[in-house]
């Protein structure tokens, strides 16, 4: 996507430049024809024999030259547009790498029990979307075994989502309603939002709903402990109702945004509740890609030049770091202190008796004879003694 943006930036400049030059250049023709057309009505007034004046020489002389200047700077301009267009091609070359292959692994791809996992991945990303039609459609091309159970959950969600966004919040209240013991242990105010949002639609109504609102504020007495102080502003703009509450202090309450922020909040509660993600794990798998793509074609390129392509052989750690930003990280990472390396499953971290970190291979390496000195302090102890730590 950034990439898209920067050719794009870079294509809009070259526009704005040719829509000023061509602007430029019309004007400028423009004043040369008017001008050359009034020195030929001036000879022509003249007899048609007589001779020009030392006036009218210098008046066709400074008009040539002024048509010589003007083509020149036309020509000009013309010559610096061509380059600009010509540099558009390299800012697409160097945006949109076209070989990538050079970063694939084929043993992803080089069994069929991978490829069909790979294959339930897409599948499962598009019921997440609620693409059912596509993904019914793939599992027939692929022959995936995908047991029913698992599709119903994301058809009752999306259908909850299409209600959400329609302002109906009937269905997204029912599934509340049934899974109020599961969200509840998980300290969620799913529910609690949804009436509160349901209140507010009433609002909107005016006085004309007041005692529908009276009835409907029934709802509120089980959450008065977790959310009395917005309990109290949304009693608090009763007071307004006749008047109008878009007219009141109270008018946030009716922003939009409310409708944005409860599918948000089902969405995060539901896939909570399933065991899921938020995010389908496809999404954040090609987005991490193409964060990480610029950057690691860079070093392929480097190491190619260089002729050291053998340095990048590990499939499990990556030549150099890639930040993926916060949104990305999903478990806690140590990096030996020693090696300066990233702890694995064959190379976990280890605490030893001083309470100091170390990964296993570190401490293989620090082993002398049947003792292990810790490089951060004087205590020595058996190798033994280490125990490993599970962030």
């Amino acid at each position: 996507m950034d990439a898209c943006l920067t050719v794009e930036r870079d294509v809009d400049k070259v526009y704005t430049k040719f829509q000023q030059i061509a602007s430029h250049t019309q004007k400028t023709l423009e004043e040369l024809i008017q001008h050359v057309k009034g020195i030929s009505n001036e000879l022509k007034e003249a007899p048609e024999d007589s001779e020009l004046t030392p006036a009218q020489s210098l008046v066709v002389s400074q008009c040539t030259k002024k048509m010589k200047d003007s083509a020149s700077y036309i020509g000009s301009n013309h010559k610096d547009l061509h380059s600009s267009v010509s540099k558009i091609g390299k800012v697409i070359d160097r945006n949109f790498m076209p070989d990538i292959n050079a970063l694939g692994q084929e043993s992803n791809f080089d069994s069929p029990e991978k490829v069909n996992l790979i294959n339930e991945v897409i599948c499962e990303h598009f019921f997440r979307k609620g693409m059912l039609d596509i993904a019914e459609q793939l599992i027939d091309d692929a022959a995936l075994q995908v047991d029913g159970t698992n599709k119903e959950p994301f058809i009752e969600i999306n259908k909850i989502l299409e209600a959400l966004k329609a302002r109906n919040l009937q269905p997204a209240l029912q599934w509340a309603q049934i899974h109020r013991e599961q969200l509840h242990a998980q300290h969620s105010s799913l529910e609690f939002k949804l009436h509160r949002l349901q209140f507010i639609e009433l609002l909107r109504g005016g006085a004309a709903n007041q005692q529908q609102i009276l009835q409907y504020a029934r709802n509120f007495g089980m959450f008065a402990d977790g959310h009395s102080k917005e309990l109290q502003i949304m009693m608090g703009s009763l007071l307004y109702l006749r008047q109008g509450i878009q007219n009141s202090p109270y008018s946030h309450l009716l922003d939009p945004i409310n409708w944005l922020e409860i599918c948000d909040v089902f969405t995060r509660d539901a896939c909570s509740l399933l065991g899921l993600s938020v995010e389908s794990p496809l999404c954040v798998s090609v987005q991490a890609g193409a964060i990480a793509l610029p950057s690691l074609l860079n070093i392929k390129h480097v190491m190619q030049q260089r002729q050291v392509s053998g340095v990048w052989s590990s499939k499990d750690e990556l030549p150099i770091e890639v930040d993926l930003g916060t949104d990305c990280r999903y478990h806690s990472i140590f990096a030996c202190p020693i090696l300066r390396q990233q702890s694995t499953d064959h190379n976990p971290p280890m605490r030893l008796i001083c309470g100091h970190v170390i990964s296993r291979d570190s401490l293989n390496k620090l082993i002398s004879g049947n003792k292990v000195k810790c490089p951060y302090c004087p205590v020595e102890q058996s190798p033994s003694d280490a125990r490993q730590i599970h962030f």
